[in-house]
């Protein structure tokens, strides 16, 4: 199937000259990477109808002119039900950007276990919209190694807007809240043993310039930026997977990556979460490793 994309030409990136048909591109191009991070998992979209400097909105729900083709799947919420929408292929990327989507963001389960996920993520941004990239690093490091110490392995990312996303890949054994415990124990060891630079407090008064370690992503319904996603940004930074070591690199930075050089990066390496589903673990055998050694 061809979508047929109208208005190509609108710019949807003014400072950098890139129109919504430059983006169609893009996510038609990036599909094979990026549609293995989307499988199965209910879409948010953040949707710029005219560009990004102009109106902008959250959207969850299926819209009744989306076509029949586009999958979509029926979600539980509070007080009832939405159906939202699945992305299964390019042709449903390039649709969704024909509606406005710049950003597509997913949740940590997939939705035949809603309740059990399959990723655990630590939302990692400067304090206080600090300048300063290095914090952000470090924490990202001392997560990772509170992880391995009790036998998980973990992934990096760059957000595209601030900061950097550590990710976990589990094995759906384990329910939200029993993982959502176990991330708060990592972040809670993390802060206590950087008690000057890192911190749990959730209200911003109690941050002191501390840089917070939010663990909020893990919950049914939540949402995080998918691999590989533009930001609505200008020069269109990317969410970006790394390997640990690239974290060393001088001019590593939230928006790192963008439409102008990611191919490129892509012919130099190969993506660093191409295999992320086969190291599945278990966030409650963790969790009991973790209690066991205190």
């Amino acid at each position: 199937m061809n979508v047929e994309l109208e208005r190509r030409n609108k710019l949807f990136f003014p400072d950098a000259g890139l129109t919504k048909g430059d983006l169609a591109d893009y996510y038609q191009r990036i599909a094979p990477l990026m549609l293995a991070h989307l499988k199965d998992r209910p879409v948010t979209l953040h949707r710029f109808p005219d560009g990004i400097d102009g109106i902008h909105f959250i959207q969850k729900s299926v819209e009744d002119h989306y076509p029949d083709w586009l999958a979509r799947v029926t979600v539980a919420k509070e007080d009832g039900e939405m159906i939202q929408p699945l992305v299964d292929s390019a042709d449903a990327l390039v649709y969704l950007v024909g509606q406005g989507a710049i950003a597509f963001h997913v949740t940590p389960s997939r939705y035949d276990k809603p309740g059990h996920p399959d990723r655990l993520i630590f939302d990692l941004d400067p304090a206080d919209d600090a300048e300063d990239f290095s914090p952000v690093i470090a924490a990202a490091r001392a997560v990772r190694d509170a992880l391995e110490a009790v036998d998980l392995t973990s992934f990096v990312m760059t957000t595209g807007s601030s900061g950097l996303h550590v990710t976990v890949p589990l094995d759906r054994s384990t329910e939200f809240e029993t993982v959502r415990d176990f991330a708060a124990a990592i972040a809670e060891r993390v802060a206590s043993a950087h008690p000057d630079e890192f911190t749990t407090a959730h209200a911003k008064n109690r941050r002191q310039g501390r840089l917070y370690l939010d663990i909020r992503r893990n919950a049914v319904n939540q949402t995080a930026i998918a691999p590989y996603s533009v930001r609505p940004k200008p020069g269109a930074p990317i969410a970006t997977p790394l390997e640990w070591d690239e974290l060393s690199d001088l001019d590593i930075g939230p928006q790192r990556f963008h439409l102008g050089n990611i191919f490129r990066r892509l012919a130099q390496r190969d993506c660093p979460w191409a295999k992320i589903a086969r190291h599945g673990q278990s966030a409650q055998r963790a969790f009991e490793r973790m209690n066991a050694a205190d």
